[in-house]
């Protein structure tokens, strides 16, 4: 298959080469992820899968930013909305109390990153601009991160006595004390911190960011397919005998915990704070960290 193809607006798909490139498609709102958005990419992260010609699999966004993550506040915010549901968990909709949002949750973030992560082709993030909480998630389930040079990443959600988003990746992709210094301040990551962490393979110029990721794309391509099945399949089954599966099964039971009290000391599940809230906090006064 080559040429454009459209899962929906909110997500763009191409095949070109054995390289499949999906397109997160709202702009204008840095790429914050709702529902819609979030069926789709598995729409088409299952598309590039059935597809034998693709070998390998890109994620990018579209406008300024790579993901201002979750959705908490555009127009086109949808979480009483209901969507064929892609696991076998039940519909979120009109459930009582925490089962609304642990519910919801274990099918578009945690179980949705899971399955994406366990896709047997290579994914690369390509990211630009800012990759901040649930786009860390989106980032994260891929192999490999290439980073332009004025990307940054963030999890600031422990503002909303949050412990870090649903996917808790962040002791594997940072060691522990770093891992602990970028939740506890909240502060922006700039990408080439990002790189001495280990968290990002490569950071290059804005220009030369897509040229990059193609090449590496390419590159991988040329392997047999049931090479990069069974090396992904051997690398992600070490992190997990490295306790990363159990430990975010326990991460998101206190995620839920924190949102429970939320809503029991203020009434708001998120602490009080909405989509521009959370934006200010990313503009602090103190420098971010480097």
């Amino acid at each position: 298959m080559t040429g454009d193809q459209q899962i929906e607006n909110v997500v763009l798909y191409e095949v070109a080469n054995g390289i499949a490139t999906v397109t997160m498609n709202r702009p204008e709102y840095h790429n914050a992820q709702n529902s819609e958005m979030t069926y789709a990419l598995d729409a088409a992260f299952r598309r590039a899968s059935d597809d034998d010609e693709v070998k390998v699999i890109v994620l990018r966004g579209a406008g300024k930013h790579f993901s201002a993550g979750h959705d908490i506040g555009t127009p086109g915010r949808d979480i009483h909305k209901s969507f064929e549901r892609a696991s076998l968990w039940y519909d979120h909709v009109g459930k009582p109390g925490g089962e609304f949002l642990y519910v919801r949750e274990q099918e578009v973030y945690l179980g949705m990153c899971r399955r994406w992560r366990e896709l047997p082709k290579p994914m690369i993030a390509v990211v630009h601009g800012a990759c901040i909480a649930g786009g860390l998630m989106l980032a994260w389930v891929c192999d490999l991160i290439v980073a332009s040079d004025d990307a940054f990443f963030a999890d600031p959600v422990v503002r909303m006595g949050i412990p870090g988003v649903e996917y808790f990746a962040h002791p594997y992709e940072l060691n522990p004390r770093i891992a602990k210094e970028f939740l506890f301040l909240g502060e922006r990551m700039s990408a080439q911190r990002a790189y001495q962490m280990g968290m990002v393979n490569r950071v290059v110029a804005r220009d030369q960011l897509v040229d990059e990721a193609q090449s590496i794309a390419e590159r991988i391509g040329k392997m047999p397919r049931m090479g990069l099945a069974l090396t992904k399949q051997a690398i992600n089954h070490a992190e997990d005998l490295m306790g990363k599966r159990t430990a975010m099964e326990a991460a998101f039971g206190w995620h839920h915990f924190a949102h429970a009290h939320n809503e029991l000391v203020s009434g708001d599940k998120l602490g009080g704070y909405d989509a521009k809230a959370m934006a200010s906090s990313q503009r602090p006064a103190v420098a971010e960290s480097k």
